[in-house]
């Protein structure tokens, strides 16, 4: 079924009938809530291989057949007045399919789920995300384990990780525009942390000082965003890195933005081991960046979406 749809933005959902799946469509649907956009839900299946018997052609129609009717149930989950179409397309591989999918509709997002057998509210990467997030060319949102259950959830902050070293790729003219365009307010953060087993007056005055220089980097990284955004700065602090991530606080319309790792192509998604302990340690979905990145230029500022019937199957 394809209902009309009149945005230029559009976000592409992964679907598959799983917990993940629904996951994934609750988070586009918060996603679009707040920035207008459509949503793309496609599902994508192998071609069967040709093995010359007859009837090859009925039992892909039938294999096609059964993704549209997954996506039926995974529609049911997108609230009326949303535009929203369906989609089921052929690939060797999910991830290619899906990505190539969203690079031919100009779409400005690709958002699936995990695993179902993650801890509740965190992240675990299935075979699909994990491709996705070390080779997409659009920014991979991932919606953690039980985000189905957020029916309501309107988001109202994006945390930006702000890299500390040189050189490393930043994430924040993305989510800069971002929240421009979905009126969400800025949480700055830089993560600070010693590895050490000791906890003496050295580690202790070292640790100080790198929290002194990550708020003098956040406070000037605050004043080069735009003025008329509410913009909030964070130093995580721990004695680990682990440590620090445990101790940052979350809430339900929260969503996190994250950059690509350095050995990352150009252009592309590239989850680096920084990142993955974010991933890790959030409860809160989260954007990760192609490495180099350009503001989704096309992501509509919110709008009021009037309620719909829904056309008859």
């Amino acid at each position: 079924m394809v209902r009309p749809v009149h945005t230029h933005a559009r976000i592409t959902v992964g679907y598959l009938a799983t917990p993940s799946g629904a996951d994934g469509v609750v988070l586009a649907v918060a996603i679009a809530r707040v920035t207008g956009a459509a949503i793309d839900l496609v599902c994508v299946v192998r071609p069967v291989p040709y093995d010359g018997q007859p009837g090859l052609a009925q039992y892909q129609q039938r294999v096609e057949a059964r993704a549209a009717e997954w996506l039926t149930e995974g529609a049911a989950l997108i609230p009326d007045g949303f535009e929203y179409r369906t989609v089921v397309t052929v690939n060797e591989s999910f991830a290619e399919g899906l990505a190539s999918y969203a690079e031919q509709t100009r779409a400005r997002m690709i958002v699936v789920g995990g695993t179902g057998d993650g801890l509740l509210r965190r992240h675990t990467l299935g075979t699909i995300s994990t491709e996705l997030v070390h080779s997409s060319p659009l920014p991979v949102a991932l919606a953690p384990r039980g985000y189905a259950d957020r029916t309501h959830v309107v988001l109202d902050t994006v945390t930006v990780a702000v890299p500390v070293k040189p050189g490393a790729d930043n994430p924040l003219p993305f989510a800069e525009a971002f929240a421009e365009r979905a009126k969400l307010d800025i949480r700055l953060l830089s993560l600070v942390s010693i590895e050490c087993p000791f906890d003496d007056d050295t580690t202790l005055q070292a640790r100080a000082a790198q929290v002194a220089i990550a708020r003098k980097l956040l406070e000037d990284t605050r004043a080069a965003v735009n003025p008329a955004l509410d913009v909030d700065v964070l130093v995580a602090d721990g004695a680990t890195l682990d440590e620090a991530l445990s101790n940052l606080p979350w809430d339900d319309n929260d969503i996190a933005a994250i950059g690509s790792g350095h050995l990352g192509r150009p252009n592309r998604v590239f989850l680096g081991s920084t990142a993955a302990r974010i991933l890790r340690w959030t409860t809160a979905p989260v954007v990760v960046v192609p490495k180099n990145s350009l503001p989704p230029q096309e992501l509509t500022p919110r709008i009021e979406v009037p309620p719909t019937n829904r056309p008859p199957a």
